[in-house]
């Protein structure tokens, strides 16, 4: 099948390419309205005007939060998220996207505060320690916060100490932690033996990400889980969740 919308389809054709981003992506533009596919497709450019005229739009015609946000913002913000990690776009294409989201965002932030609907867990965020690129890791929060989760955003150049911290003062049983440099990439191990030694790894999962980081990498620090891009971030999230709420 194809979307309605022929410009987003081409996107889709072009540049979404492993089956189940290809899966994910294309069965929601199949099955959902048109006006969240011209939303998906505005964002995916960076029109914030478009956005934030299509969720009010959408907003007084009815539909519920969720989907606007689940069919409109974060399926277009994964499209954009492939095509960042496939260098097709780089960092100024997706801080435009990003603030075109946050223009849809702001209509949707109080209608889903007010739900009541328990969020699916928290996570702390940061980059680690020594590395001040933090677009990927912004990226994983926008699409962790879309898809239901509590984040706490560190910034970049996280200590240990300071990941430590956050997780005592929000009770997080996730930490995710992102680098860009292979100079860096280490501090994710030491993070995760600073947890150890302070006898707190076994009620912490961590997942790491960044471009130099691969799920070898990964495996060697301990982390539990690896996150290619910020859609499996939000994959990995989950699964790691699933496990700490599954019955001993």
């Amino acid at each position: 099948m194809t979307a309605s919308n022929a410009a987003l389809q081409k996107e889709l054709d072009d540049y979404v390419h492993r089956p189940h981003e290809r899966e994910w992506l294309q069965g929601v533009f199949d099955r959902t309205e048109p006006i969240f596919q011209d939303m998906a497709y505005a964002l995916n450019q960076g029109d914030q005007n478009t956005v934030d005229r299509l969720v009010r739009q959408a907003l007084d015609e009815g539909f519920d939060a969720n989907k606007i946000l689940d069919d409109g913002l974060i399926a277009g913000m994964g499209v954009v998220g492939v095509k960042f990690r496939d260098n097709v776009i780089f960092v100024p294409e997706v801080l435009i996207a990003a603030r075109a989201m946050k223009a849809g965002m702001k209509h949707l932030d109080p209608i889903l505060s007010a739900s009541g609907v328990e969020p699916i867990g928290t996570v702390i965020m940061g980059t680690v320690k020594g590395d001040l690129h933090d677009i990927g890791k912004n990226l994983c929060i926008m699409m962790l916060r879309g898809a239901g989760f509590i984040v706490h955003d560190l910034g970049v150049d996280t200590k240990p100490e300071k990941f430590i911290a956050a997780v005592e003062e929000h009770g997080a049983p996730l930490v995710g932690m992102s680098a860009l440099l292979t100079t860096t990439m280490p501090n994710m191990g030491r993070t995760i033996k600073a947890f150890e030694d302070a006898g707190l790894r076994q009620s912490v999962k961590f997942m790491v990400g960044g471009a130099p980081v691969t799920q070898e990498f990964a495996d060697e620090m301990g982390s539990d889980g690896y996150g290619a891009n910020a859609i499996a971030c939000v994959e990995t999230a989950k699964r790691l969740m699933s496990e700490i709420n599954a019955p001993v």
